[in-house]
């Protein structure tokens, strides 16, 4: 896996979390690998939760399960972009 390819899947859950949350390209930009996301983003609350993967999905060329879905997953931005990551170039 090239650095190249992991930078496009951080930037893409980015994006995504952008998107789907209307949340500003600043704040996005500040999120680091240990930053809480589920329980501590008022904006992503369970129902966002199924448009978020649903952009992933369909922005990396992936499926995810719905038995690979956790909290663990969700809990901080670094957790999710490890796992669309080893999804996407897995």
């Amino acid at each position: 896996m090239g650095s190249d390819d992991a930078a496009l899947v951080e930037q893409t859950v980015r994006s995504v979390l952008r998107d789907v949350l209307g949340i500003s390209e600043a704040r996005a930009a500040g999120f680091a690998a240990d930053t809480p996301l589920f329980g501590a983003v008022p904006e992503l609350d369970s129902m966002a939760v199924a448009g978020l993967l649903t952009e992933i999905e369909d922005r990396l060329g992936i499926i995810i399960d719905d038995d690979e879905v956790d909290g663990e997953m969700l809990e901080t931005f670094g957790n999710l972009v490890t796992f669309a990551r080893d999804k996407a170039l897995g």
